[in-house]
C-alpha cells in the first residue's frame, strides 16, 4: 500500500480567509485523479497551516470549519483519505476536548500541528496533556513548519527567502527545542512525523553529538541521559515531494529508513508520481522502499487504538 504522509486539503471558507491559498486546495477530485494517476491508495490530510484564524476570529473558529468539512471528506471517501484533526492551539483543555471529538464522532486518527504558533513551540507544556493522550491511543502527530511569522522573518520577509530557508529552519527549531525540553524522553512512545526531513536536523546530527559531548564536559548543558541522535533518531521525517538524493542520504543515515514516510506535498507540488521517482534510483532495499512508500505509516496507523 502506497500512503502519502504529506497532503492538504482545505475547505473554501479558509481559502477565502486567508491571505495565500487557492481554490486548486480545495479540489478533493483533482487530489483524487493525481492520487490514482500516481497509483497512491491513500493520503493523510494535515493543515498546512495559515493566517485564516485572523479572519475567521481565532484558532477554535478554524478548528471547527477545518474538521467539520475534513469530515464529510472522511465520510465520503473513507478508504481513500486519513484526517489529521486541527485544534484550538491557545486552549490547553480544548485541544483535547477537540481531539476526542474528532477521533470518537468524526474519523480523524492523526492529530495536525504547527511548529509554533504566536512564538510558542511544541515543547510548550500546554501540550503535556494532549500529548499523554495520543501516546496511550497511538495517534500520530504530524508537524508542519509555522508559515506566519516563522523563525527568522523577524529579519527577513521574503517571498522566496521565508518559504525555502525560514520554513526549515522553524521546523529545525521545533525539533531541537522538543529535544533540550526532554519531550522526546516524557513521551517516548508518541510518533511525531515532521515535514522535510525534519528541517536540517539530519545534518547537523554531528555537531549535535559533538557540541553536547564539549558541554557537559564542563557541566555547561543539562544532562539529556544520552547523546542527542540517539533521541532524535527515534522521530520520523515525510520526503515532503523532495527529489534529491542527498536529502534521502542524509537522513537515511540518521533516521534509517524504517523513520522516513513517503510525501508529495500535494497540491504545493502536484506531480505526485515524479516525487516517487527518486526512491526507484536510491540504492536501497525493497523493503525499505516500501516501508518508506507505505509500509511504515501502514503499521504506525494500524496500532492506534481508537
Amino acid at each position: 500500500m502506497i500512503i502519502d504522509a504529506h497532503s492538504h486539503w482545505l475547505p473554501q471558507e479558509i481559502i477565502s480567509s486567508a491571505h495565500f491559498y487557492s481554490k486548486a486546495w480545495g479540489d478533493i477530485e483533482a487530489h483524487l485523479k493525481a492520487m490514482d494517476e500516481a497509483g497512491v491508495d491513500r493520503a493523510v490530510l494535515s493543515y498546512p497551516t495559515s493566517d485564516a484564524f485572523v479572519r475567521l476570529g481565532g484558532f477554535r473558529e478554524v478548528a471547527e470549519v477545518f474538521n467539520g468539512s475534513v469530515a464529510g471528506v472522511l465520510r465520503k471517501y473513507p478508504e481513500r483519505f486519513i484526517g489529521a484533526v486541527v485544534l484550538p492551539v491557545d486552549e490547553k483543555k480544548g485541544m483535547v476536548d477537540t481531539y476526542k471529538k474528532a477521533t470518537a464522532e468524526q474519523g480523524f486518527r492523526a492529530i495536525s500541528l504547527a511548529t509554533s504558533t504566536n512564538g510558542l513551540f511544541l515543547d510548550d507544556p500546554r501540550y503535556f496533556d494532549l500529548y499523554a493522550l495520543a501516546q496511550d491511543e497511538g495517534v500520530p502527530v504530524f508537524v508542519h513548519p509555522q508559515i506566519v511569522k516563522p523563525i527568522g522573518s523577524e529579519k527577513v520577509e521574503d517571498p522566496l527567502l521565508t518559504p525555502v530557508i525560514e520554513y526549515v529552519f522553524e521546523t529545525t527549531m521545533c525539533v531541537g527545542k522538543l529535544l533540550m525540553s526532554q519531550v522526546f524522553e516524557r513521551f517516548p512512545e508518541l510518533n511525531f512525523i515532521f515535514a522535510y526531513f525534519g528541517g536540517v536536523t539530519p545534518f547537523i546530527a554531528h555537531r549535535y553529538d559533538a557540541t553536547y559531548t564539549m558541554l557537559r564536559g564542563v557541566n555547561f548543558v543539562r544532562d539529556l541521559g544520552d547523546l542527542p541522535s540517539a533521541y532524535l533518531k527515534r522521530i520520523y521525517v515525510d520526503t515532503s515531494g523532495d527529489r534529491t538524493a542527498a536529502n534521502y542520504l542524509s537522513s537515511l543515515e540518521l533516521f534509517g529508513p524504517g523513520h522516513i514516510v513517503w510525501g508529495s506535498d500535494y497540491p504545493a507540488k502536484k506531480d505526485v508520481k515524479g516525487s516517487m521517482g527518486i526512491l526507484h534510483d536510491l540504492d536501497i532495499a525493497e523493503k525499505d522502499r516500501r516501508d518508506i512508500l507505505g509500509g511504515t505509516l501502514e503499521r504506525i496507523f494500524q496500532e492506534v487504538k481508537l
